[in-house]
């Protein structure tokens, strides 16, 4: 492996915040007991519950019998403490009157909260932080709310949903009520975005079905009923009033489908109009793409984008949505996980897409598994971004392997998973995940929640013999987690471009730092970032292998 130093670099208009990366092969102090693996030689190595990250995500009860059951939970990389580590946060499911049936699931689950020690390894902090919510957790997503640079969290559940207040001292407080973002819905998916450009975050929550335990028609086989045996559910859209409070805009900014089942939830500015735009993934149905009308309202553009279908022009069993530009041309390309061939939509431009997902090569390995969490990274570093595709039954506790895809050429993908480690022939019901820089050496790890059982962490372990530069956006007149930046850099005589996104794959969240890998350049000729404020900033002849921290001006 080469051997790769941070660079710290100070200028006015930039700031770095870069932190020495742990020894892969050393091991944690003696004070916590825990051992780091020594590089087996995997690309990507599981080294949990060794790093002391030990969850297991229960159901409730002791067997899967309805619908709901089926969906959580997810996973989130956040810097809860701002010490410049990732920390791991997860949703649980719990006993919940009216949906678990039989005995109840032994010990005590709630959603765990794991801090970055800096060395490689974690603690739990769940009951120090306060964060240990009871709740039927489905997934989550973070945010700054009142841009004091200490990020919020938002979980959706069966029931209720919660927002804990970071507090900035290591511990949170529930404010769901107060704040109004409760709902009482079925709530799957949630993302923060802009949608007015006023530098505060809004809240999209996608709800889900309105569960009847007692319905009991359906197809012996499936063991219960499907999402079409129940009604959908409006999503809400939440305006920030920046008092720590959200008001309900739903129905006055254009949001219409109360037959919706919302799964996965994204935004990002598919046009390049400047306007957030959002995404729902919906079950068993048409998706829905709106369409961001200046901060005044929004249009369902699903069907007249060509993303409202796959391929075939069927409404997909659609679970997640995640945005890059993964054929290099600088417009945004949009990937949806489904039960099936899965969609990989090719910008056309002019607000066109096109599913390329059967030519590039991805649909008939995806068809063997049922995706859920899916994300565009670029785990080897080589300046293409690639898919990580977590896999698992829908209706029966049947394990399946994870996919990676390699981007080949920006047309063509190859599923490279048997070749990237051991972990890739296990067999779990996964579900959501979350990427990024754990370790902060330059090369994106993962972390994996699976269906009433252990998660897995997963380090990368050759990603960074490639060159790589991370970016930890500030916004001022932006939000200040600039959700909705655009970033281009040139490196190597060749151009890419990423969003800072907020939720990406299913129910989760990855490193709210933009990773860019750059293969063998020594630097970065320039990047240039636009911000969700419309002002656009340059920088030049930036050295590789660092993480830099740039602040709006």
């Amino acid at each position: 492996m080469k051997p790769k130093a941070l660079v710290f670099v100070f200028a006015l208009i930039f700031y770095l915040t870069g932190c020495q990366s742990p020894d892969k092969k050393g091991t944690s102090t003696p004070e916590n007991q825990v051992s780091l693996p020594e590089d087996n030689g995997d690309f990507f190595q599981k080294i949990s519950p060794d790093n002391g990250i030990l969850f297991k995500h229960t159901i409730g009860d002791h067997h899967l019998d309805n619908l709901v059951e089926t969906v959580g939970g997810g996973a989130v990389f956040l810097d809860y403490d701002q010490d410049g580590y990732l920390d791991l946060y997860m949703s649980n499911g719990s006993y919940t009157e009216g949906l678990s049936e039989g005995e109840h699931d032994e010990g005590e689950h709630t959603n765990q909260l794991f801090r970055n020690k800096g060395d490689g390894t974690f603690e739990d902090v769940t009951k120090k932080a306060g964060v240990g919510h009871t709740g039927y957790g489905m997934g989550m997503t973070v945010g700054d709310i009142n841009n004091d640079g200490y990020p919020e969290i938002y979980i959706t559940n069966y029931g209720p949903n919660a927002l804990y207040m970071n507090n900035g001292n290591g511990t949170f407080t529930d404010i769901s009520k107060n704040a109004g973002v409760e709902g009482e819905e079925c709530s799957v998916g949630a993302v923060w975005f802009d949608y007015d450009n006023d530098g505060l975050l809004d809240l999209y929550v996608g709800n889900y079905i309105q569960y009847d335990p007692d319905y009991g028609y359906f197809y012996a086989p499936d063991g219960f009923p499907g999402p079409m045996a129940y009604d959908g559910q409006l999503d809400d859209l939440y305006h920030n009033l920046g008092d720590g409070k959200f008001e309900n805009v739903t129905k006055a900014m254009g949001i219409a489908n109360p037959d919706g089942r919302a799964m996965g939830v994204g935004a990002a500015d598919f046009d390049g109009d400047g306007w957030v735009d959002i995404f729902v993934a919906n079950d068993h149905m048409v998706n829905n793409i709106y369409h961001n009308l200046e901060g005044k309202g929004f249009v369902d553009q699903g069907t007249l984008t060509g993303m409202a279908f796959n391929q075939a022009g069927e409404a997909t069993i659609s679970m997640s949505v995640d945005f890059a530009d993964y054929n290099g041309d600088g417009l945004i390309d949009v990937f949806m996980s489904d039960d099936t061939y899965c969609s990989l939509y090719q910008n056309q431009g002019g607000g066109v897409f096109r599913d390329m997902a059967y030519p590039s090569g991805i649909s008939i390995a995806a068809a063997q598994h049922v995706g859920w969490s899916s994300s565009f990274i670029d785990y080897n570093n080589d300046g293409k971004v690639d898919l990580f595709k977590v896999n698992g039954e829908l209706k029966h506790l049947y394990g399946q392997e994870d996919q990676v895809f390699e981007n080949l050429d920006g047309e063509k993908f190859e599923d490279v998973s048997v070749k990237l480690g051991a972990y890739f022939q296990e067999e779990n019901v996964g579900r959501g995940a979350c990427f990024g820089d754990y370790d902060n050496d330059g090369d994106l790890d993962a972390y994996i929640v699976n269906l009433d059982n252990f998660g897995v962490f997963l380090r990368n372990n050759r990603g960074n013999e490639n060159n790589w530069i991370t970016f930890h956006l500030v916004g001022t007149e932006s939000n200040r987690d600039a959700i909705g930046a655009q970033v281009t850099i040139s490196a190597g005589g060749k151009q890419q471009m990423g969003v800072r996104r907020s939720t990406t794959g299913y129910l989760s969240q990855n490193d709210h730092r933009m990773h860019f890998g750059i293969a063998d350049a020594a630097q970065v000729d320039f990047v240039e970032i636009k911000w969700p404020s419309g002002k656009t900033q340059r920088l030049e002849k930036l050295e590789a292998n660092q993480i830099l921290t740039i602040k709006e001006e």
